[in-house]
């Protein structure tokens, strides 16, 4: 019995008082928050801990700069926050990502394990909270209401940084792909039927021209997570903070955090309107949705590799089948697939968790977080699997390709222009009847010579405006 009294320390709040384990760092709200919000199972972001301890360190560091804290204090709470910046203390933060009361449960857990780890670094013991308090010293100045938004938003940025070098390395692989297969022409198709040749190389210089502006959003959608109602306190009021700290606290966050940080013109819209939040889930979802569509287009050229269209080849990366030996699907643009349709879930999520605040707060952010941190993070994985494992090794079947452009009847649109449509309409009608070539028949008729169908069929004449085959054939009348 009395091992086990040894082994807890008395914490009392507005509620009552409750036993706490005696070498935890948390404290008896942060229990009470652990016991209520048992709901994902998981643990909260990494970064979105250095965050708090970095918002933390910015606070303690403004407060003594306005005289509301002293040296001995400040300095305990800013090596406190150090050590969670780097990485330790982590355990000690036991609240769910998704909770109720607007994050107050993740800013108490911030400040409990603050206080207590610089109670123990002046000498105390962990819940004399005499020494330093987790309200009155860790929280001075502050509110749940202006730490928790900014604390996510600065881990939004981090986490949109980190995705955004993984799209440029998937831009610079498809432009690299783009030139290699420059000269490699192919089918075009529209819905899904024969249209008019295309180079393989133009392909894939339109996936990077659309992943660039992926990336264009990604840094917009930074300068937007930016802005921060740190100052702000409860409503974005400011109340019960100095109004010097008021005035330095952003920006010795941005200096604490390295990060591009500016206190948003005004802080009660701040508080209460969260629609960069959709914003930037929306710049997520478009990347993903470009994503996909690209993820489509190499399963269906890669199809076969016999009985499908077989144009491309992708790396093999593991075995497609435990029934059919030798089979081998494409995993890397199925995965990426998936990503895209659960960041698109969670666009949703986070559209209606936007959408319902009240009055002068939205107490949702933990679930637009919780969303909104797992569809940037899987999203930047998803890229990087698509780079490695799947982009980067992928070979064109070039004769496969050559061979289905001269063998449909899709190039008779390149040589209407020199036979007239009516004519153009009646080969391509006789060569779909009777499997034969459109070439073979625009001889057979005597409507082009061999030399000016081999113009006009360079891979070049058929896939870029304006090029030698309307001018070298310019001259010369159809035949009809």
């Amino acid at each position: 019995m009395e091992a086990e009294k040894q082994a807890y320390r008395l914490e009392h709040d507005s509620i009552g008082e409750k036993q706490v384990p005696a070498e935890a760092y948390y404290g008896v709200q942060t229990l009470r928050a652990a016991e209520n919000f048992h709901i994902t199972g998981l643990d909260m972001h990494p970064e979105m801990l250095v965050s708090v301890a970095q918002i933390k360190k910015a606070a303690a560091i403004t407060n003594f700069e306005a005289g509301r804290l002293d040296k001995k204090r400040a300095g305990a709470i800013v090596k406190a926050c150090e050590e969670i910046i780097e990485g330790k203390l982590h355990d000690q933060f036991i609240v769910d990502p998704i909770q109720g009361g607007a994050g107050t449960s993740l800013n108490m857990n911030a400040n409990e394990v603050i206080a207590n780890r610089a109670i123990e670094l002046l000498g105390g013991k962990k819940g004399d909270y005499s020494i330093v308090n987790p309200n009155d010293h860790v929280n001075y100045g502050q509110s749940t209401n202006d730490v928790f938004p900014s604390c996510g938003r600065m881990t939004a940025i981090k986490l949109i940084e980190k995705a955004k070098a993984e799209l440029e390395r998937l831009y610079e692989t498809l432009v690299q792909k783009s030139e290699e297969f420059d000269s490699v022409i192919k089918m075009g198709r529209t819905q899904l039927q024969d249209a008019v040749p295309i180079r393989l190389g133009q392909e894939f210089h339109a996936y990077s021209s659309a992943i660039q502006r992926d990336i264009r959003r990604f840094e917009n959608a930074k300068h937007e997570m930016g802005a921060l109602n740190m100052g702000g306190t409860a409503i974005g009021t400011g109340l019960n903070a100095d109004v010097q700290y008021f005035k330095r606290v952003v920006q010795n966050l941005a200096l604490v955090s390295g990060l591009d940080l500016y206190q948003s013109f005004d802080l009660i819209d701040a508080t209460q309107n969260l629609d960069g939040y959709a914003f930037v889930s929306g710049t997520v979802k478009t990347c993903a949705i470009n994503l996909s569509k690209m993820s489509n287009d190499l399963r269906l050229m890669s199809s076969g590799p016999r009985a499908g269209i077989g144009e491309i080849n992708l790396p093999p990366k593991q075995n497609g089948s435990s029934i059919m030996p030798g089979k081998v699907n494409p995993v890397i643009p199925e995965v990426v697939n998936q990503v895209a349709f659960n960041i698109i879930g969670n666009d949703m999520t986070i559209a209606m968790a936007t959408e319902a605040g009240q009055m002068e707060l939205n107490a949702f952010e933990p679930i637009i977080f919780y969303n909104l941190f797992q569809s940037i993070e899987t999203l930047a994985f998803a890229v990087r699997t698509l780079v490695d494992n799947c982009i980067s090794g992928i070979t064109a079947n070039v004769e496969k390709c050559r061979s289905e452009v001269e063998g449909s009847v899709g190039i008779i649109t390149a040589i209407c222009p020199h036979v007239g449509y009516e004519r153009a309409a009646v080969v391509a009608k006789e060569a779909i009847r009777t499997g034969a070539s459109v070439k073979d028949l625009i001889l057979r008729d005597g409507l082009l010579t061999e030399e000016e169908l081999n113009v006009i069929m360079d891979p070049y004449s058929m896939t870029e405006p304006g090029i030698s085959g309307e001018e070298l054939l310019a001259k010369k009348e159809p035949t009809f």
